[in-house]
């Protein structure tokens, strides 16, 4: 079901039509309002521009995020890799150690 949730942003209303529930949208238009009003601060920039550079610290600061989690997984894999290179080294160990508890 999709939700109309109104948001200020830049100190205008915006109607937002979303799946995603009223506090992730909020959440959301939070997010970027700072942005829009840490680079409206001298007032210098039109509304638009200000939103360009808000667009462009917000798909920065995703970019970043995305990589930081593609590294965290390749992290885990090469963990999990080691785990079962680990798990194949002590099962050889306990047949060797079998094997020489039973030579006896």
């Amino acid at each position: 079901m999709k939700n109309r949730i109104t948001v200020t942003i830049g100190g205008r209303d915006y109607t937002m039509v979303a799946v995603e529930d009223e506090a992730y949208v909020r959440r959301c238009a939070e997010l970027v309002d700072q942005q829009v009003q840490e680079i409206s601060v001298g007032g210098r920039l039109s509304q638009t521009d200000a939103a360009v550079l808000a667009a462009m610290n917000v798909a920065d600061l995703y970019l970043k995020e995305q990589e930081t989690s593609e590294n965290l997984r390749r992290q885990v894999k090469e963990n999990l890799e080691e785990a079962n290179t680990l798990k194949l080294e002590l099962s050889e160990a306990k047949r060797e150690i079998f094997k020489l508890g039973t030579k006896k």
